[in-house]
């Protein structure tokens, strides 16, 4: 019978890639002290820093709230409604129950309000409604943080996201985003600094914390959501990882040291246009007007 590594109780849980079996109480013990050195090695934000926290209703954005509430924190959470009808309002009220259960602020972005247009009717655009619905989140978050004066925009991108995103920019060689695949994104040209302080943690440990958190998530994916490539490479590196456990993080962390540096030091050649600022919106773009206000420019038309 495996015995807890801090009390030597019966363990509850085993953490494959950290070959780590912990009882409960110190599971969540584990969690959070490591989310805390994370944000600390990585240099992300101090705990007098305004964080906004990017919300959706599942678990990883969720556990991160709850997590760096119990840390002390300054936290308030914003949510993008994109009007995907039944997902968008029961995501929403996951996450406005959430926030109350925590006693935490939730702002509420409509994208609807903002543009002129929701993800449904993007999607019968354009073929590419996926990516420009990522565009267009990254766009909102950095628009309302920047007006807020948050100091730092956190997100609940996961170890397993990011390893399986890398994987795919390394097969394909997309060098402007390997120059800029790190876990903290510094402010400046109108940018917001951004963070992903879940990095480190696989979506496995993200769940069962949130379990024992009693953390009501959304556990559905978007409908409108294509059976994107991404999810080829997370079949790719899960295999891997159940193969060899530890995969994962050595992947993503070896490539932080020994690769990031040599293309970040180049990041400049790799993007495909200069940034300017719109004119309209005075927001960081590669063109002006930006993409966001063609897009409410079009649907006044």
């Amino acid at each position: 019978m495996a015995r807890c590594r801090k009390c030597r109780k019966k363990a509850d849980i085993f953490i494959p890639h950290h070959r780590l079996p912990l009882c409960d109480a110190h599971f969540k013990e584990w969690f959070e002290e490591y989310l805390e050195r994370t944000i600390k090695k990585f240099k992300m934000f101090p705990k007098t820093a305004k964080v906004l926290v990017a919300i959706s209703g599942g678990k990883d954005s969720l556990a991160l709230w709850q997590a760096l509430t119990n840390l002390g924190f300054d936290t308030e959470g914003v949510f993008i409604d994109l009007g995907i009808e039944d997902f968008s309002i029961i995501s929403r009220r996951v996450s406005e129950n959430f926030a109350e259960n925590i006693g935490k602020t939730l702002h509420v972005v409509s994208l609807k309000k903002e543009t002129g247009i929701s993800i449904p009717d993007l999607k019968a655009r354009t073929q590419k409604y996926c990516s420009l619905c990522g565009s267009i989140k990254r766009y909102l978050l950095n628009r309302f943080a920047r007006l807020n004066k948050f100091d730092v925009i956190v997100t609940g991108h996961n170890l397993d996201d990011e390893a399986s995103s890398l994987l795919g920019n390394t097969i394909n060689w997309h060098l402007k985003y390997l120059a800029r695949k790190y876990p903290v994104l510094p402010e400046g040209n109108g940018f917001v600094k951004k963070a992903k302080p879940l990095c480190r943690f696989t979506s496995f440990e993200i769940k069962e914390y949130a379990r024992r958190q009693n953390i009501e998530f959304l556990e559905e994916r978007c409908p409108l959501s294509p059976e994107a490539t991404r999810l080829v490479y997370a079949e790719i590196m899960d295999e891997l990882e159940k193969r060899m456990p530890g995969t994962k993080i050595r992947f993503y962390m070896d490539y932080l040291r020994k690769v990031y540096p040599i293309f970040n030091e180049r990041v400049e050649e790799f993007l495909e246009k200069p940034l300017t600022t719109c004119e309209f919106c005075g927001e960081p773009s590669v063109s002006s007007p930006c993409f966001v206000c063609k897009l409410k420019a079009e649907a006044k038309a």
